[in-house]
């Protein structure tokens, strides 16, 4: 099953973030994306996964050279276990059993994991993956803004959102096989 766009689950870390546009909030960027799989998932295997992607050791590859944000999979593997709280740019904001939030470095940008075992077969595993960004103070106007380069890079960060969660589900079937 390939990863599809949905609404962010109310008991989501996440949806901390996420505000209704007729609310007074100011308006992060919110996403969400699931994907199912035939199989069960510790959230551990899942951000580990994630982080080790082919696609996602390219970004921790420019991360390393860009910010100076070095990382590597056993790092991965302790933040999945929970043994280290910061990875690459990010940083653990909040990890429940199965969820976890990762804020970058700069404060601007969140990820998020989550597993839901399926309530008729617990053997398959719901995948979540979504993102928010938050506005920063525009120190000129007094109003919190997205960014001129937030819009030209939305429609990238949405396909690389799937791309990234359908990596992880491939990676994820190919070492439990």
């Amino acid at each position: 099953m390939s990863a599809k766009a949905c609404q962010i689950p109310n008991d989501a870390l996440l949806s901390s973030y996420y505000s209704a546009p007729d609310s007074d909030r100011t308006q992060a960027y919110t996403d969400c994306y699931t994907c199912g799989i035939e199989q069960a998932v510790t959230l551990a295997d899942f951000a580990f996964a994630f982080y080790c992607t082919p696609i996602f050791r390219l970004e921790r590859f420019i991360l390393k050279y860009l910010v100076s944000k070095p990382s590597t999979d056993q790092q991965a593997r302790q933040l999945a276990d929970g043994l280290i709280e910061s990875f690459a740019a990010w940083q653990v904001e909040k990890r429940t059993e199965h969820q976890l939030l990762m804020c970058d470095f700069q404060g601007r940008t969140r990820s998020w994991f989550m597993v839901k075992p399926d309530s008729i077969n617990p053997a398959n595993t719901a995948l979540w993956f979504g993102s928010a960004v938050v506005p920063r103070m525009n120190h000129t106007t007094g109003k919190p803004e997205m960014g001129g380069g937030f819009n030209i890079l939305l429609g990238f960060h949405k396909l690389y959102s799937v791309i990234l969660l359908n990596s992880a589900r491939q990676r994820l079937l190919k070492t439990s096989g």
